[in-house]
C-alpha cells in the first residue's frame, strides 16, 4: 500500500451494501465519485432485493460511470452484501460506505494517509447525523449528544486515538482476507464483531475526527425504534460471542429500562415514591434535550426527548430480550466465510 512521492496513491475500492435506498443512493455515490483523491477508484454496490427504485437507480449509475459496478445480494443482509462486494472488488484499500452515507470531499485521501501514518488496519471517523426535517434533526441531535449515545467518539467527536470500533471503516484489504471478512451470522453489529477480531489478532483500529461521513437518520419513531432494538439485540450477541467486549455504556439502556419499569410497577402497587425513578429519567432527557437542541427549530427541539427515549428504551429492550439461541447459532459457525480477492 505504500506510495512514494513520485507514485500515485494506492487504488481504492468503495463497497456499498444497499437495500431500499432510492432516496439517497445517487447522492451517496456522487459524494464518492467526486472525492478529492488522485488514486484509482472503483465503487461496488451490493444490491439486496429492494422494493423501491434502488436497482433502477443503480443501473443508471453503472451506465453513467465505468467506475461503478453492481453485484447481487439475494439475502438482503448487510454482512453478506459487504462480503459479496469485497469479493467483487480488487484494490488494496477497501472503504465501506452505506447507501445513505455522504463522504466529505477529502475523506478517502485522509483515510489513506491515516492508514499509512498510524499503521492501523482500519480507520474511521465521525458519523455526522444530519436531518432534513424536524424529526430527523431531532434524531440527529440525539445521536450526536452524550446523553443519547454516551462517550462514543464516532458519534460525539473527540481526539484521534485507538478505538474499539469506528463508523463504517477504511481497511487494508489484507486484514479483511486474514479475518475472512464479515461474519455473515451477525445481521447487525457486524462492524463491532469484525473490529473485535482485528484487535484480538493484534491489529489497530484508529479513530480520527478528520474523517467525517454525513448520515441520514431514520425517518420515523417506528423505524428508529426498530433500528435501536436491533442494535441492542445484536450488541448482546457480540458480548456473548466475544467475552470482554462489553463496557458500561452498553449496559446503561437496559439498566434504565429495568429501573423505569420497576419504578412504575412499585409506584402503582406499593408506594408513589417509586415514581421518582421514571420522573427523574424524564427530567433528565428533557434537560439533556435543551443542550442537544441548541440552534435547532422549535419543532425539532420538542421532538428530541421522544428521540432520546425511543433510542434508550428500544436499545434496552433489544439487549434484554436478545435470545440465547441466536448467540449459540453464531458460536456454532465461528469461522466467517473466507473472502478471496476479486
Amino acid at each position: 500500500m505504500n506510495a512514494s512521492p513520485e507514485q500515485s496513491p494506492p487504488a481504492v475500492s468503495v463497497i456499498m451494501p444497499v437495500l431500499n435506498e432510492e432516496r439517497h443512493l445517487r447522492n451517496s455515490v456522487r459524494h464518492i465519485l467526486e472525492q478529492e483523491y488522485a488514486g484509482e477508484l472503483e465503487v461496488v454496490i451490493a444490491l439486496g432485493p429492494s422494493s423501491d427504485r434502488t436497482d433502477e437507480i443503480a443501473a443508471e449509475l453503472v451506465a453513467e460511470d465505468p467506475r461503478v459496478h453492481t453485484v447481487p445480494n439475494p439475502t438482503g443482509r448487510t454482512p453478506a452484501a459487504l462480503n459479496a462486494a469485497i469479493r467483487a472488488s480488487r484494490h488494496p484499500v477497501v472503504v465501506r460506505v452505506d447507501g445513505h452515507g455522504m463522504l466529505s470531499p477529502n475523506y478517502i485521501a485522509t483515510a489513506v494517509r491515516l492508514l499509512e501514518e498510524t499503521g492501523a488496519q482500519n480507520v474511521g471517523g465521525i458519523m455526522h447525523a444530519e436531518g432534513e426535517n424536524d424529526w430527523e434533526r431531532a434524531v440527529a441531535a440525539a445521536m450526536t449528544s452524550r446523553i443519547g449515545v454516551g462517550n462514543a467518539a464516532f458519534h460525539t467527536g473527540g481526539e484521534a486515538a485507538p478505538a474499539d470500533t469506528v463508523y463504517l471503516g477504511v481497511f487494508r484489504r489484507e486484514v479483511l482476507e486474514q479475518q475472512g471478512g464479515y461474519n455473515e451470522e451477525f445481521i447487525r453489529a457486524q462492524d463491532w464483531e469484525l473490529n473485535f477480531r482485528i484487535r484480538e489478532a493484534g491489529g489497530l483500529i484508529w479513530f480520527s475526527p478528520e474523517l467525517r461521513v454525513s448520515y441520514r437518520p431514520r425517518p420515523s419513531v417506528r423505524t428508529l425504534a426498530r433500528q435501536y432494538k436491533e442494535y441492542g439485540r445484536w450488541r448482546h450477541v457480540v458480548a456473548r460471542y466475544h467475552r470482554g467486549s462489553i463496557n458500561p455504556r452498553y449496559l446503561a439502556p437496559p439498566t434504565a429500562l429495568l429501573a423505569i419499569a420497576a419504578g412504575l410497577v412499585v409506584g402503582a402497587t406499593l408506594t408513589p415514591w417509586a415514581f421518582v425513578v421514571p420522573a427523574g429519567y424524564l427530567a433528565g432527557i428533557v434537560a439533556g434535550s435543551l443542550a442537544a437542541g441548541r440552534g435547532l427549530p422549535v419543532g425539532a427541539r420538542l421532538r428530541i426527548p421522544v428521540a432520546l427515549a425511543t433510542m434508550h428504551m428500544s436499545w434496552g429492550w433489544g439487549f434484554l430480550t436478545s435470545p440465547r439461541a441466536l448467540a449459540r447459532k453464531v458460536s456454532a459457525s465461528r469461522r466467517p466465510a473466507v473472502v478471496q480477492p476479486g
